[in-house]
């Protein structure tokens, strides 16, 4: 299967899924209520530090900045427009802040460990007859896959850009499509290799 997972053995690896996706959630939360810079920007630094913790590979995993930097740009365009640049850059700085975090936890967390935290959620579907790991696996592929797509996303507009000159293009779309269902296959013929939703265990 294709994996953002970085193999290691830091304090972030140690740290129990459930616990980095609660802190994620709850993160996200408290910076909806804040619109202050003296808020956001520390915030920002301090996700920039976890990747910094990771060492080498922990730093290149923030080309998802780069990768995101059309929407972000797009989003403060709008804003400058509308005679609201503060409320653009409040919400770039909130958008970077909360996306970095997800994909921090993405590529500190084992699939099936992602996959067992997630699964709780969903219990109670049992006493309706169906399987909680389905849904589960659902929303866990979300999470490990959302962030990575955008990295696709850049490097396709980065080859479009070398190509023609011009970094966007609605022509993007079609390839960005062929590779979402790529991998889509790829990953689903890896959940079958592994027995579905139950094959992936410990």
């Amino acid at each position: 299967m294709m994996s953002v997972y970085l193999q290691g053995n830091s304090w972030a690896h140690r740290m129990p899924a459930g616990l980095k996706l609660l802190a994620v959630a709850v993160a996200s939360l408290l910076l909806l209520r804040y619109t202050s810079f003296w808020i956001l920007l520390p915030a920002l630094a301090g996700v920039l530090l976890c990747y910094a913790s990771l060492g080498r590979e922990g730093l290149a995993q923030l080309k998802l900045l780069r990768a995101m930097s059309f929407l972000l740009a797009v989003l403060l365009a709008l804003h400058w427009v509308s005679g609201s640049l503060l409320e653009g850059v409040t919400i770039i700085l909130r958008l970077a802040i909360m996306i970095l975090a997800a994909n921090f936890v993405s590529v500190t967390t084992r699939m099936d460990d992602m996959l067992n935290a997630v699964q709780p959620l969903f219990r109670p579907l049992e006493f309706l007859g169906f399987s909680p790991r389905k849904p589960a696996l659902g929303v866990a592929l979300v999470l490990r896959f959302a962030p990575y797509m955008l990295v696709v996303f850049g490097q396709l507009r980065e080859a479009w850009q070398a190509r023609t000159g011009t970094r966007n293009s609605w022509r993007l779309l079609a390839p960005f499509a062929i590779q979402s269902l790529s991998m889509s296959d790829h990953v689903a013929e890896a959940l079958k290799a592994r027995g579905g939703s139950e094959g992936l265990s410990r």
